[in-house]
């Protein structure tokens, strides 16, 4: 079975050639939006989780234990293929591998695991540094061990393009294909010939994983775009984040303007439509 026939075999209808467009989600609520919204996937991304629990950028603040419990209450309301985010490790090996082991526990479909230094940095921030490509193949030679089933698929990340380059990145991602990922996401790939290099590399053998992320560095902005490059996955880690922070500031100005939220009905759910949302 090829990787994409696996990723095709614990995610609902994927077919190479596709692209799965995966919103983020971080808890009980976000999650049944996406589903009742007909997507096939979700992403349990991490920086949601410390954006919108902690208030606080992507810097590594959330804990293993915090994902996994986090996991574990998406899976109290849905069984919806879900891909997590699972940063570093959170450590070592050793702690990769109870990573692993956890998420797997926890309903994880596929885990993403990167190549920065412990503790991570968001992928768009300043200041990143990667481990020695020999150690991140030695840990992800520990996740593909830990796991008790092959249908719980593992995703190697390299960070490297903005701190090492484009052909650093690219060769890491051959290393980390030799060592047997089973899909690949080159982060941070800022042209098209980047993305195209990578395509016809690793596009036929390996689903190919790409952020989308409102405001990053992409150069291509939809999954019709990724089609014809041979990539397989498009995160969209903070769509329903994005939406909120823009659209709260009104709703709140109009609620201390007038001491009501009547002006804004027509943009403003109720209490019925919340209710029938999660029965």
């Amino acid at each position: 079975m090829t990787r994409h026939d696996a990723l095709a075999a614990v995610v609902l209808g994927y077919a190479k050639g596709e692209v799965l467009s995966l919103p983020g989600v971080w808890d009980g609520l976000s999650i049944t939006l996406v589903e009742r919204a007909g997507f096939p996937c979700a992403f349990l991304s991490g920086g949601a989780l410390s954006m919108a629990r902690h208030g606080r950028p992507d810097m590594g603040l959330v804990t293993m234990s915090e994902m996994a419990q986090t996991l574990s209450v998406i899976r109290e309301v849905s069984d919806l293929p879900l891909f997590v985010d699972a940063d570093t490790g959170f450590g070592n090996d050793d702690n990769t591998r109870r990573t692993i082991r956890a998420f797997e526990a926890a309903g994880a479909t596929a885990i993403q695991l990167e190549d920065q230094i412990f503790p991570k940095r968001c992928g768009f921030m300043a200041g990143k540094e990667v481990i020695p490509a020999r150690d991140y193949a030695d840990k992800l030679k520990a996740a593909l061990d830990a796991r008790r089933s092959e249908r719980t698929l593992i995703i190697a990340r390299t960070d490297a393009r903005a701190v090492l380059g484009f052909q650093a990145a690219f060769d890491r991602a051959a290393l980390y294909a030799e060592t047997g990922a089973d899909l690949l996401f080159v982060e941070g790939a800022e042209t098209l010939d980047e993305m195209q290099q990578i395509g016809v590399r690793f596009g036929d053998d390996f689903p190919l994983v790409h952020n989308l992320v409102e405001g990053g560095v992409s150069p291509v902005e939809s999954a019709a775009e990724m089609k014809p490059l041979s990539y397989a996955v498009a995160l969209h880690p903070l769509l329903l984040l994005h939406g909120f922070i823009r659209q709260a500031p009104h709703l709140l100005g109009v609620l201390k303007a007038t001491g009501s939220t009547a002006s804004a009905a027509d943009e403003l759910g109720n209490l019925k439509e919340f209710v029938a949302l999660l029965k």
